[in-house]
């Protein structure tokens, strides 16, 4: 299944007979470990995600998620580099090689403007509205749904532009996204647009107060005033965060009214900051 991998000297693998050179470990989770990897055909650095695979079933999640990876071409969504199982023993491991992204998650954005008592600008809010939004109408157009959309799952290149990554979590079938689908997206990613402007999520304090979240989001949200949002951009949140999930606007009215709302000179297909 997938390419050839072979461990061909200490530090260094081959996959698809291309060799890459272990450089050190960006993350683990779960069941997984990423690591960041240097192509020694082309100088290129690469994540390379490691999925340990127990069962038959493991193996089959993990070729589903290579599958959604594959099965997108977008400039807003994270693409596969190259996918293969790897056998240890009576267990496997699956590896997915991907782009790297030195500028991290859109969360290590938001915190590093945080940490300096700085906040993204609007027109920044904009443009990374833009592209996530132009992302999810790609995925919801082949009749799937991000199930997990949050800012530690949008990473951003090296112009800004948001990339959706974790498609794994679209790996159960291919699903309706009208309806309480799309209204639950809708919620997701009005939470990520509360993070952006405010540089927390919307019921962060809530969970820190040990108050219950499932609660909170059954009443309407509270969108703070700020002279660094316009009335245009607030007035957007709340219609987002409403709690009728009917009430909320779809994907392509949002893209309709970002695109009022953005500059006309930076009136570009891939968005960036």
């Amino acid at each position: 299944m997938g390419h050839a991998l072979c461990i061909c000297s200490r530090g260094t693998v081959t996959i698809d007979h291309k060799r890459y050179l272990f450089i050190h470990k960006l993350g683990e989770g779960g069941f997984s470990f990423v690591d960041l990897v240097e192509g020694l055909h082309d100088g290129q650095f690469y994540a390379l995600k490691r999925i340990l695979c127990h069962e038959q079933q493991d193996r089959e999640e993990a070729q589903r998620e290579a599958d959604m990876h594959r099965l997108f071409h977008h400039p807003n969504i994270l693409h596969l580099v190259a996918y293969c199982l790897r056998e240890r023993g009576t267990k496997h491991e699956a590896w997915l090689l991907l782009p790297f992204f030195k500028r991290g998650t859109l969360w290590n954005e938001i915190e590093k403007l945080k940490d300096k008592g700085n906040f993204l600008t609007e027109e920044q809010i904009i443009q990374l509205l833009l592209g996530i939004c132009r992302g999810l109408e790609a995925i919801h157009t082949k009749g799937y749904a991000h199930r997990d959309l949050k800012p530690t799952n949008i990473l951003l290149g090296d112009e800004g532009q948001p990339v959706l990554m974790d498609l794994g979590s679209m790996n159960q079938a291919c699903i309706r996204v009208e309806g309480s689908r799309q209204a639950l997206a809708l919620q997701s990613l009005g939470c990520v647009l509360y993070a952006m402007m405010f540089g927390e999520g919307p019921y962060d304090m809530v969970f820190q107060k040990g108050d219950s979240v499932a609660l909170a989001v059954q009443n309407q949200l509270s969108i703070p005033q700020n002279p660094r949002h316009s009335l245009a951009l607030r007035q957007l949140l709340t219609s987002m965060m409403t709690v009728d999930p009917q009430q909320r606007p779809h994907v392509p009215l949002l893209l309709s009214q970002l695109e009022v709302l953005q500059p006309s000179a930076q009136d570009e297909h891939t968005t960036h900051i």
